[in-house]
């Protein structure tokens, strides 16, 4: 070892890269092979081939451009094979391709201090002769580089090149700088298709008045293309009746029928229920302070979405309304003001449950605060906790939240709230805003609770353990005759599958009977075995029912009085395994 590898393994300090790598087997150098080939840059010393650009001769290399490029493999080596000592590169300019060249030649290239249009150049020259990845790094640096001034010209190449990441990228920095994008002179130099990305997008969130009138500028500017057939995508019904008959009327662009058509929905339809645009923030919640949020009615409105803790008397403070006993639509509840109009599809919230309350409530959005559109009624649910919803994906710059009942107490209080679109909503049906869960919802890890019950451990049947049970631990019973075994889920689901393992560790055999209910009054039977002989695991299968509680009867053990349930879950997670009694997997 040298005297430098020595005083470092004695100081305790790294080794040099070169003596550490070779000490591992292996030799890079690869930097000096980079700088050496990169002096043979625009270098005539042997060289084999003359590049004619513009009438300026640029000497190369045959091999390493063909190393470097399977266009220049395919012109020297392939099937477009010339043998001549100049070519001339046709659609080429000297100075971008000179930059090009230099990266051929070391596989690096420093943008500092070059402008975004000479960037452009040498990206439309790294396309041409196929340098893919010299693309996508330009294409990078250009969204390092974006901004209002040179978004529409960033934009267009990214359209006119196929770089569907960049494309994406302006596309998302426009629609939050709608308003910007419409009154700059480069949104006169996009090119038609462009334009209608654009306005075509629900998140491309500006006044569809400024929308029109950029539209309008666009054609003038542009005589000699189809602009009209953009006027498709301006929502008229959203501009005011002063506007259409002020603005649009006079200019021509629009029919009088058009008008006369948007006016007509403006007068048969609420606001809230036309598709007004808004911005889009996947899977982030946009219910926040720092994106402008905040709850404009209900009491103690800061408490909310703030992550500080307000006391009040010793206790937290926690933003709540009165529940109305008559009309409760009529309360305005809890509203909260989006920062900008947003498109979500779900939104969750934790209802306060410190003493198992439990609430029916309504969930509504609105763009204007005026006209509400209600996304989820759960008046005929008991619902506690964490509740978790989905509905088709709304615009919305409002969002109300009523309690329309109580259990023991007349104030619906909330204590946590999150709004989003998500990416990846679980299933839902649109007419009632119910889950239907794939997974498991009769958990403690999901909310759900044994209400009823003699067990050690009180929520022993849903907490995932099949296996650890003997003759004292490890199940749920009641007394036959006399009681049952109930689960409260925190919020209605729709189910048709339960599954329940029965007490086996004897030759015992067990009838029963599973009711379900939405409210914890009216109760539909959906499992009848009270006829039956049953024993170990139960699989069953039936119509799809909403659920919130469900009640578990035994009527029959051939050994005592009692009823013995290890385990419940619903939906059923796993088909019937071979070993299983068969009786058991009948319809009920």
């Amino acid at each position: 070892m040298s005297e430098t590898g020595h005083l470092a393994r004695q100081e305790g300090l790294p080794l040099p890269e070169n003596l550490s790598k070779t000490r591992c087997g292996e030799i890079s150098q690869i930097p000096a092979l980079s700088e050496d080939i990169g002096r043979l840059c625009l270098n005539e010393e042997c060289s084999d081939v003359t590049l004619l650009i513009d009438g300026e001769r640029i000497p190369a290399h045959k091999v390493i451009l063909a190393a470097r490029s399977s266009y220049f493999k395919a012109l020297f080596y392939g099937g477009l094979r010339t043998d001549k000592e100049e070519v001339e590169l046709k659609e080429t300019a000297v100075t971008p391709f000179k930059y090009l060249l230099r990266f051929i030649y070391s596989s690096t290239l420093s943008l500092v201090g070059l402008g975004e249009d000479l960037v452009i150049e040498i990206l439309a020259h790294a396309r041409l002769f196929q340098f893919t990845s010299l693309v996508e790094s330009l294409a990078e640096y250009l969204k390092l580089v974006l901004d209002d001034s040179n978004l529409c010209t960033i934009f267009n190449i990214s359209q006119l090149y196929s770089i569907p990441s960049l494309s994406d990228f302006c596309l998302e920095y426009a629609d939050r700088n709608a308003g910007m994008v419409l009154s700059s002179e480069g949104f006169l130099q996009l090119s038609r298709e462009c334009v209608q990305q654009l306005i075509s997008r629900d998140s491309f969130c500006a006044r569809e008045i400024d929308i029109f009138r950029a539209i309008d500028s666009w054609c003038r500017a542009n005589p000699e293309d189809l602009g009209r057939e953009l006027l498709k995508y301006v929502r008229l019904s959203l501009i005011s009746m002063d506007d259409l008959l002020s603005v649009l009327r006079p200019s021509s662009l629009v029919s009088d029928s058009d008008i006369l058509d948007a006016i007509q929905k403006q007068r048969t339809k609420h606001s809230c229920r036309l598709m007004h645009r808004g911005m889009i923030a996947p899977n982030e919640n946009i219910a926040t302070t720092s994106r402008g949020a905040a709850v404009i009615v209900g009491e103690h409105k800061h408490a909310l979405l703030s992550t500080d803790v307000f006391h009040n008397e010793g206790e937290r403070q926690y933003t709540q309304h009165k529940i109305q006993t008559k009309q409760p639509e009529k309360e305005p509840g809890i509203i909260l003001e989006l920062g900008n109009p947003y498109m979500i599809n779900h939104i969750a919230f934790g209802l306060f449950e410190k003493d198992l309350r439990q609430y029916s409530y309504c969930v509504e959005v609105s763009m204007d605060n005026t006209e509400y559109l209600r996304v989820v009624d759960y008046r005929a649910y008991l619902c506690r906790g964490r509740q978790r919803l989905y509905f088709d994906k709304r615009p919305a710059k409002f969002i109300r939240i009523y309690g329309v009942s109580c259990t023991n107490a007349a104030d619906f209080i909330l204590t946590s709230f999150e709004a989003m679109l998500t990416t990846e909503p679980e299933a839902f049906d649109p007419e009632t805003a119910l889950l239907i869960p794939k997974n498991n919802v009769a958990t403690t890890i999901n909310g759900a609770l044994v209400s009823d019950g003699v067990s050690r451990n009180r929520n022993a049947l849903i907490n995932g353990d099949t296996q650890g049970y003997d003759w004292d631990n490890g199940y749920t019973c009641h007394q036959i005759g006399s009681g049952h075994i109930s689960v409260q889920l925190p919020q209605p689901v729709l189910i048709s599958t339960m599954r329940l393992l029965l007490w086996d560790l004897d030759a015992r055999s067990y009838s029963y009977r599973i009711d379900v209910s939405a409210n914890n009054r009216e109760w539909r039977t959906v499992v009848d075995k009270t006829h039956e002989a049953c024993s170990s695991w139960q699989h069953l299968k039936f119509d799809l029912t909403p659920v919130v509680c469900i009640r578990i009867v035994g009527t029959h053990n051939t050994v005592n009085e009692i009823f013995h349930c290890v385990h419940f879950e619903c939906p059923a997670l796993n088909p019937p395994a071979e070993s299983e009694p068969a009786e058991v997997l009948m319809e009920a």
